[in-house]
């Protein structure tokens, strides 16, 4: 599973790269994923996969880590942060074949390698915390 943390930063890439030049989604794809040298070929279509779920989600996606967030203003929190959980709240949604503790463990992984020292803790306590709401909201309908 190395490998897709590959493809989940190079997403992270164009999820940024998409957040600040609001540029189409498709033109965002093809300069970052379809042309990354560091992606094998293989793993291209789940990092698309993941960057247009995350893209296309993205208010929804937002509301959870608001909801979850309300001792901090959500524009302070650090973007690389917001779009890390957000892209990790995207596969606990719409991504029913990856367990939702690996969804968090990548993500802890990423923050530690592209955020600050205290990153990965923040990451980790707001996953957790709408894990937990998603999972109640399931057990709810039920």
């Amino acid at each position: 599973m190395r490998e897709r943390r590959i493809a989940r930063e190079v997403a992270l890439q164009a999820i940024y790269a998409q957040e600040m030049s609001e540029d189409n989604i498709k033109v965002v794809e093809t300069s970052i994923i379809d042309n990354s040298e560091e992606l094998p070929e293989e793993l291209k279509p789940f990092a698309r996969e993941i960057f247009e779920s995350t893209t296309l989600h993205k208010n929804e996606l937002d509301s959870y880590i608001k909801a979850k967030s309300e001792n901090w203003d959500f524009n302070r929190i650090a973007i690389i942060d917001r779009l890390i959980i957000r892209m990790a709240i995207c596969e606990f949604l719409y991504f029913e074949d990856i367990p939702p503790k690996v969804s968090i463990s990548e993500a802890i992984e990423i923050a530690k390698k592209y955020s600050t020292d205290d990153s990965s803790a923040f990451v980790n306590g707001i996953l957790d915390a709408v894990l937990h709401m998603i999972t109640d909201q399931a057990s709810d309908k039920q």
